[in-house]
């Protein structure tokens, strides 16, 4: 008997208000006709580099199943390089734990969207990121 993989699109984006500054992330997951959001916020000082980083994390961590193949969308360039082994310079906690999890999926493949440019995902996971980062700033981050 073989598993089947499932194919599952992820979406990520993250923000700053500040940058630094208080930030947000966002995460969506799709899986045929399911989908699941996850969103969240640092109320601490940080950077937008790392709430993308985050927003990969969280997406990830959401998975049910490592029998996954993920098509991880993202307007980050700095992540899609972190994701595809370029050397890591600062945020080597966050690096190595998203590449920890993406080593344990049965494929993954980055795709690099143009932000602002109309993706649907994209956009929706940016709003859900400047929304939790203001949520942060007007201290109700969760």
């Amino acid at each position: 008997m073989t598993n089947k993989v499932i194919q599952v699109q992820l979406y990520v984006d993250g923000s700053a208000l500040g940058n630094p500054g208080v930030g947000g992330y966002a995460a969506i997951l799709r899986c045929g006709q399911h989908e699941k959001v996850v969103t969240g916020g640092s109320p601490e000082t940080t950077t937008n580099h790392r709430m993308e980083l985050t927003a990969v994390i969280a997406g990830l961590q959401a998975l049910k199943t490592t029998a996954v193949a993920v098509d991880i969308y993202t307007d980050s360039q700095y992540v899609a390089g972190q994701l595809n082994g370029q050397r890591t310079r600062a945020n080597h906690d966050l690096v190595a734990a998203m590449r920890q999890l993406v080593a344990g999926l049965a494929a993954y493949r980055v795709i690099k969207v143009d932000g602002h440019a109309g993706d649907e995902g994209n956009e929706r996971c940016d709003r859900l990121a400047r929304q939790e980062a203001r949520r942060c700033q007007a201290n109700r981050c969760p």
